[in-house]
Formats: C-alpha cells, sequence, structure tokens
C-alpha cells in the first residue's frame, strides 16, 4: 500500500535524515530504486514529473507504483514539479500520494493561491503537499530556471503559514541537470539552518544530484559526449540532510547509470539485440547509484 509524502516525511524529520525521491520514467528504472530501497530498507519516494506522465501515461506509472508498494518498504507516488493544476487534479483523483506543486516561478501571492489550492484538493485525500519558494539554477525537462534565487527565511515562514504545505522545497545554492557549478559545489548551509530553525518542517533539496566522475568517465569511454558536467559533491549533500534537509531529490544520476550501461552492452555486443539483455545492465548499475544514495542521505534501515 503506497503511503502519504507527509506520512514518510513526518518520520524524516522528527529522526534527522532524509528520503530519496527518484524519478522513474518505466519499469527498469523503479525497478532499480525498488531493489536498492528493499536492499537497504529503506523508505523511498518514486517520483513521476510532468514529462514522465506525459511519457508512460498515468495509468502505467500507477500500476508500476502500486506493484512496488507490495513490497516491504514504505514507498510514496509523488508528482515532482507540478504546474500544470488539471494534470495534478487528475493526479490526486487517480492515486498518487504526495503532491509537489512548483509555483516557484510566480510572484509570491500567486505562488500561495495556486499552492493554497492545491493543499485544499490533496488535504481532501490526506496526502502531503510540497511548495516551492526560491528557484534553483538550470533545466530539467520543461522546468528551466537561468538564475537561482535562494529562499527567504522570513518570506518562507509566512508562505507555510499561508499555504499549509507539508513540506518545503528552498534554493541553498544547488541547480538542475548535469551541469550545477562552474567550479566545486557549495550550499548555503548557513541558510539552511535558518530555514530549519525558524519552520521546524520537512525540507526539500532539489537539484541535488551528484553527477559521479565514474559515471561520467564510463559514458564517455563508450561514445557520449557530456562535457565537463558537476554535481553537488557527497560531503555537502551529507552536511545538508544533517542540518535538516529531509527530501533529496535525484534525476541526473540515474540518467547517467542507465546511458553508461546501455552504451557499454552494445558497444561490446553488437550482435545482442534483445532489449532484456540491453536493459538488464542498466537496471543493475542504477540500483547501485540509488542504494549509495539512499546510505548518504541517512535511510538506510528506517523502513
Amino acid at each position: 500500500m503506497l503511503i502519504t509524502l507527509k506520512k514518510i516525511l513526518a518520520k524524516a524529520n522528527k529522526e534527522n535524515y532524509a528520503v530519496g525521491a527518484f524519478n522513474i520514467n518505466n519499469m527498469e528504472i523503479c525497478q532499480a530504486v525498488m531493489n536498492a530501497a528493499v536492499s537497504q530498507k529503506s523508505p523511498i519516494i518514486l517520483q513521476t514529473s510532468q514529462g514522465a506522465l506525459e511519457y508512460a501515461g498515468k495509468d502505467y506509472l500507477k500500476a508500476l507504483a502500486e506493484t512496488a508498494a507490495d513490497q516491504k518498504v514504505p514507498v510514496c507516488l509523488h508528482v515532482d514539479h507540478g504546474r500544470d493544476l488539471d494534470l495534478i487534479k487528475a493526479c490526486i483523483k487517480k492515486g498518487w500520494t504526495g503532491i509537489m506543486y512548483d509555483g516557484s516561478h510566480l510572484p509570491f501571492e500567486q505562488n500561495v493561491k495556486n499552492t493554497k489550492k492545491v493543499v485544499g484538493w490533496a488535504s481532501k485525500k490526506g496526502i502531503g503537499v510540497e511548495g516551492e519558494l526560491g528557484t534553483i539554477g538550470g533545466a530539467e525537462e520543461k522546468i528551466v530556471s537561468r538564475q537561482i534565487i535562494y529562499t527567504d527565511p522570513d518570506a518562507a515562514v509566512e508562505f507555510v503559514d499561508k499555504t499549509g504545505v507539508d513540506a518545503l522545497a528552498i534554493a541553498i545554492g544547488t541547480s538542475h541537470g548535469a551541469y550545477k557549478f562552474s567550479g566545486s559545489g557549495r550550499l548555503d548551509i548557513h541558510l539552511l539552518k535558518t530555514i530549519k530553525q525558524k519552520l521546524n518542517m520537512p525540507l526539500v533539496l532539489h537539484g541535488a544530484s551528484g553527477v559521479p566522475s565514474w559515471l561520467v568517465t564510463l559514458a564517455a569511454r563508450y561514445g557520449a559526449h557530456l562535457g565537463k558536467p558537476e554535481g553537488v559533491p557527497d560531503d555537502q549533500v551529507a552536511l545538508a540532510v544533517k542540518n535538516g534537509i529531509n527530501k533529496v531529490n535525484t534525476d541526473t544520476d540515474l540518467r547517467l547509470a542507465f546511458d553508461a550501461a546501455v552504451r557499454k552492452f552494445v558497444a561490446e555486443k553488437p550482435e545482442d539485440f534483445d532489449p532484456r539483455h540491453i536493459l538488464a545492465p542498466a537496471r543493475e548499475l542504477m540500483q547501485q547509484v540509488v542504494e549509495h544514495r539512499i546510505q548518504l542521505f541517512g535511510s538506510s534501515g528506517k523502513a
């Protein structure tokens, strides 16, 4: 049975760890994430972006999540960066157990108005809503921001009071995609501490993929042209979790692992055209990446 975002993050906030939120688009990605969660005995959040919902469809993704929820770890099915209110309403009706409404691109009052509306819909089902205040840089699918606008602590208090959200995504220096920083990444931990002290509620870190150099090297060895991507260093993620982050989003790392494993298999075994043989190594490599992230977030053994 799927559990709510509100429940899964309330426990994380109380016990000071973060739950990994991993974007899924197909069966192999979902299996990789769930295999890792079961292996680590960790709660998990399966995220579906608007792009994933358009690509795979609500029915297929819901069926995958329901199958995943039959395993012995807490699973939340969450809408990631929802901006289409009609789509959000449809997902609530369909049985999603967490919603992230992203109004960070809107003026403050409009963000409050829309987020409060989504909270009203979700509360009827008892599920949690994540809002966002401030913007992170970079691009992910249809979410593009050219600059980082750090979250203002006092505005965050007002936003939470007016909307009633159960979790808040904050901007402390991360960025979407694989090209997060021009140099080594550093997060504003002081700002995080200030916001956590004022709100004492689950906080969310978006754009937090690590972009491991070994994955980039592996993909490049088999033909990927990735330039010089830069992720959020593990020590910075761990520090953020220690100081109040309770949900960490990861997508880019899974894409890199998928790409690297598929490229490697096709290059080494060009005669094999069985999709199962091609995708199985990708599933295994993604699981390895997810297990590392779960350990980093401190959620191992928290199921």
